[in-house]
Formats: structure tokens, C-alpha cells, sequence
């Protein structure tokens, strides 16, 4: 599976960017898609992620201002990001991987960059 993410961009403090994560390849139906961050000196983390059947995983520091969401008919993730703030700043990663039996499938899209003026 192929993934490229878009959407990155310079935005102000508590502006808001949408970013795409398209998938492309031999997708199977059991399957879950996350978007991760690193930012400057950072270790990468997640920060949400969707299951094929719609169950969303939000991390705390984020809820209530990023949303993820996918149309599974295009294949394709997004991440609403609102009331961005500067530690938001990190390269953004959309992540693909199979849930169904093991050996679990795992593929990484190429970043996309966001950064956060403040």
C-alpha cells in the first residue's frame, strides 16, 4: 500500500489546516489509518487514528481541536486541525496497517510539513 499525505502548510496561531492521506494499492478490509507527528528533537507519536469501521482514537492533547475522518470509498484519511497552536509545529505522518490475523501489514506515507507561527 502506497500513501501520500497533502495539506501541510505555514499557518498562524489558532488557524486551521486539513490534511489528506490518499492510499493506494492492495487495501484489504480490515485495516486502521493514523495519523503521527515529530516535531523538532522529537520522538514521533501518534495523534489519531480511524479503523475502517469508523472507531476513532483521539490523543489528549489534541481532542477537541484535530478530528480524523477517512471515505473509505476514495481510500483516503483526513485530519481537521483547528485552533492550532506553535507546539503543533512537526512533519505529519499518515500511517497504514492491517488489524485482521497476524503478520501485521504496516506502511508509512512520506510526511507532510506543518508549521504553527505564533
Amino acid at each position: 500500500v502506497q500513501l501520500q499525505a497533502s495539506g501541510g502548510g505555514l499557518v498562524q496561531a489558532g488557524g486551521s489546516l486539513r490534511l489528506s492521506c490518499a492510499a493506494s494499492g492492495n487495501i484489504v478490509s480490515d485495516n486502521a489509518m493514523g495519523w503521527y507527528r515529530q516535531g523538532p528533537g522529537q520522538d514521533r507519536e501518534l495523534v489519531a487514528a480511524i479503523t475502517s469501521g469508523g472507531r476513532t482514537n483521539v490523543v489528549s492533547s489534541v481532542k477537541g481541536r484535530f478530528t480524523i475522518s477517512r471515505d473509505n470509498a476514495k481510500n483516503t484519511m483526513y485530519l481537521q486541525m483547528t485552533s492550532l497552536k506553535p507546539e503543533d509545529t512537526a512533519v505529519y505522518f499518515c500511517k497504514y496497517w492491517t488489524t485482521a490475523m497476524p503478520p501485521q501489514y504496516i506502511s508509512w506515507g512520506q510526511g507532510t510539513l506543518v508549521t504553527v507561527s505564533s
